[in-house]
């Protein structure tokens, strides 16, 4: 039996990938990718509905020294596609080899998406990932050059589709005639494509060369707050921004809260000298039910150490001149 690995996000396009591929009597092997920017869940749950194999690649480390300079530039924000993209396909081809797999196939589908699936962009994808022989669309085969696969018999031409454009209503009846009838709809997932997100991942990059994926995963939660070239301030907006500042808390951070008020919790990243744990208070009283003009208490936090600071709330300006 042939064998293929298959990228795999979980959407409709994947989908129907695999199973074009797996009714031909081939053995098929997703594969999909997480980093702090998106996740597997949905890839997951998806093969677990349809009894798919799966396996899960954290390339975190490879994708962030891509991220930094993408050979063909970002996207409207600091999602590098195409590079992306080739990066994921060199992997697949490692696996392919790692495991014998005859032939890679994607859910790409030509024209769908302007700026990375374009005849162009699939042939510099391919190519770039070091395997371009060997990269099979089964949706939209048809309307491209044969591969390895398809010239050796592999697998069977006729079989696959010659689909294009942004619609989807070719898909929708393929997913319909397969009997598929769960699955997910078309949404981007990725973190680099959000712009208040991406301007504070630009902000990281900018001001803190040796940082941790933790500092990348605290983008996620809460404001944030550059008040100098040395600090940031993030103050949680709710419970479960609270929560999940709290989860990420090393020794060196400072934490504060209200101590009186019903307020946020605030997280000073590797800690701050005394401006900055007064002007952390001064946030933390801002964004808490404590009046605007009173003095209140707050408590700060580092390690097992614990002070109490006098604050009011911080002004409204220095607020929106410090948030990222």
């Amino acid at each position: 039996m042939f064998k293929a690995i298959a990228l795999f996000s979980g959407g409709l396009d994947s989908i129907l990938a695999a199973e074009v591929v797996r009714r031909q009597n081939i053995d098929v092997l997703c594969l999909t990718f997480e980093t702090p920017f998106f996740s597997a869940e949905k890839a997951k749950a998806t093969a677990r509905q349809l009894n798919l194999p799966l396996a899960v690649e954290n390339f975190t480390a490879d994708h962030l020294v891509m991220l930094k300079s993408p050979r063909y530039g970002y996207g409207k924000n600091m999602n590098p596609c195409i590079d992306c993209h080739t990066l994921m396909l060199k992997f697949a081809g490692k696996k392919m080899e790692e495991t014998g797999a005859d032939f890679i196939i994607t859910g790409e589908v030509l024209g769908q998406r302007p700026m990375s699936q374009g005849k162009q962009s699939l042939f510099v994808v391919a190519k770039n990932s070091g395997y371009p022989d060997h990269i099979l669309r089964p949706l939209s085969a048809q309307l491209l050059e044969p591969v390895k696969a398809e010239r050796e018999g592999k697998i069977d031409r006729s079989r696959l589709l010659a689909i294009q454009g942004r619609g989807r209503k070719p898909q929708i009846q393929l997913a319909a005639d397969f009997g598929i009838t769960k699955y997910a709809p078309p949404a981007g997932g990725c973190l680099l494509t959000d712009p208040i997100f991406t301007k504070r991942l630009r902000d990281l990059f900018s001001h803190e060369e040796d940082h941790q994926i933790r500092d990348i995963e605290l983008l996620k939660y809460g404001r944030h707050f550059r008040v100098n070239d040395n600090s940031k301030i993030i103050v949680g907006r709710n419970k479960a921004d609270n929560n999940a500042l709290q989860a990420q808390v090393q020794k060196d951070d400072l934490v504060l809260f209200m101590a009186d008020f019903p307020g946020p919790q605030v997280l000073v990243p590797y800690g701050g000298d005394e401006y900055i744990s007064n002007t952390a208070a001064a946030l933390c009283v801002r964004y808490s039910d404590a009046p605007d003009t009173q003095e209140v208490k707050v408590i700060c936090q580092k390690g097992n150490t614990s002070t109490v600071i006098t604050a009011k709330a911080a002004p409204r300006e220095d607020c929106e001149r410090w948030i990222i």
